[in-house]
């Protein structure tokens, strides 16, 4: 037995990176439970920038997907964030291995193969710095596929729903005051909690109403502010948030139907439903839009080519792109406003008018028959302070 002992306590340790599976094919509430020290096991092609963002946050030390993380279709950001961030990445193990590998099981990758100990679960392509900058050249030239796939899916969303872009049908109405008002829309994208931290002088002064989109509801909490409207998916959104007082618009199909919307009812709060083929963070803007905001800062949405393509959703891009169309110069994005806002005075600048002032006082005094009077005065009262300082410590 000491022998035995000796020997499983001398054994090397396997290759590789371990660590407890976590299995789901919903990609959304795979990142939500999935903590430090974990591997991923989930199935999407063409692996976003938003999904990668999240694992990282998470802390998992490796990801396996089931489908290629990169198709060629388009050059999408997820896997690079996922191998810039040392996360081990096995790519296209298939669909079988989301049932091979049990929830909450210890699976080891190494090699692009997924182990439990040394027994092969499934086998697949391990990613790294080299293959994904290759992919991504190769995928660049499914640009132009991507681009004539998007101008159709915008037509079809355009005559579906040129009624609620052109007139506002169905867009319903809510409690808070958003006429003449500046609004903050908050969407859990990328780099969205940097964005809001630098907001914070400018929410403080201008007092926006705060809108949360989906998992942004509990951004701004997590940020210290309370959303005024919450916008999304209540099975994306916390109990917290859901009961915090705002006003709740749960997106539907058209038929009617809301997923999530009972969620909802069974914590007490209420909610309207919001019918349409829009994703939630373009019906938020849709809203306060039609409601009169005056002027609308976003956080944590698509901005940049790259991102828009990146999501992945060409009905969901084409929603996109036409609701910016729609409302043209009334969206800023946030990093703008952030900018102008830390520029317009500079520290800089308070120094030198403090400097001034400073420089004018002692001027005056100089000249002026009062100088010596106000030299006593100053005088006195730093011996009366000291005297009862000294007092204190005594």
């Amino acid at each position: 037995m000491k022998l035995s002992g000796l020997l499983q306590r001398t054994r090397p340790e396997l290759p590789g990176v371990a660590g407890t599976a976590r299995v789901d094919r919903r990609t959304d509430a795979l990142v939500r439970r999935v903590k430090a020290g974990e591997v991923a096991v989930l199935d999407q092609v063409d692996l976003d920038r938003t999904t990668a963002d999240a694992l990282v946050a998470a802390g998992v030390v490796g990801v396996v997907n089931a489908s290629p993380s990169i198709s060629g279709r388009f050059p999408n950001l997820g896997p690079e964030i996922l191998i810039d961030a040392g996360i081990a990445l096995v790519d296209d193990v298939g669909a079988q291995a989301l049932h091979k590998i049990k929830d909450g099981s210890r699976i080891r990758l190494h090699e692009g193969v997924v182990y439990a100990g040394e027994f092969e679960l499934a086998r697949g392509f391990a990613q790294d710095v080299e293959s994904v900058a290759d992919a991504l050249v190769e995928a660049k030239a499914g640009l132009t596929h991507q681009l004539e796939a998007f101008a159709a899916n915008t037509t079809e969303f355009m005559r579906q729903e040129r009624a609620l872009l052109l007139d506002g049908v169905g867009i319903p109405a809510v409690d808070v005051e958003l006429a003449g008002r500046q609004v903050v829309v908050v969407a859990a994208g990328f780099d969205h909690a940097d964005e809001l931290a630098r907001l914070k002088a400018f929410i403080r002064e201008y007092r926006p109403v705060l809108v949360g989109v989906g998992a942004g509801a509990d951004a701004l909490r997590a940020a210290g502010h309370a959303p005024a409207l919450i916008v999304g998916d209540p099975s994306e959104i916390s109990n917290e948030a859901l009961t915090c007082g705002a006003d709740i618009v749960v997106p539907a199909f058209n038929d009617g139907h809301a997923p999530g919307l009972h969620r909802v009812q069974d914590l007490g709060a209420s909610a309207v439903t919001f019918p349409s083929m829009a994703n939630p963070e373009d019906l938020a803007l849709l809203l306060v839009a039609h409601h009169g905001a005056a002027m609308i800062v976003t956080v944590g949405l698509s901005a940049t080519m790259a991102e828009f393509l990146d999501r992945g959703r060409s009905g969901s891009n084409a929603s996109t792109f036409l609701t910016r169309l729609q409302l043209g110069g009334a969206v800023v994005d946030s990093r703008v406003i952030a900018g102008l806002y830390r520029n317009r005075v500079s520290t800089g600048a308070i120094l030198l008018l403090i400097f001034a002032v400073l420089v004018a006082a002692g001027t005056a005094l100089f000249v002026s028959t009062a100088g010596d009077a106000v030299l006593v005065w100053l005088t006195q009262a730093w011996h009366s302070l000291a005297a009862t300082t000294k007092g204190w410590f005594g």
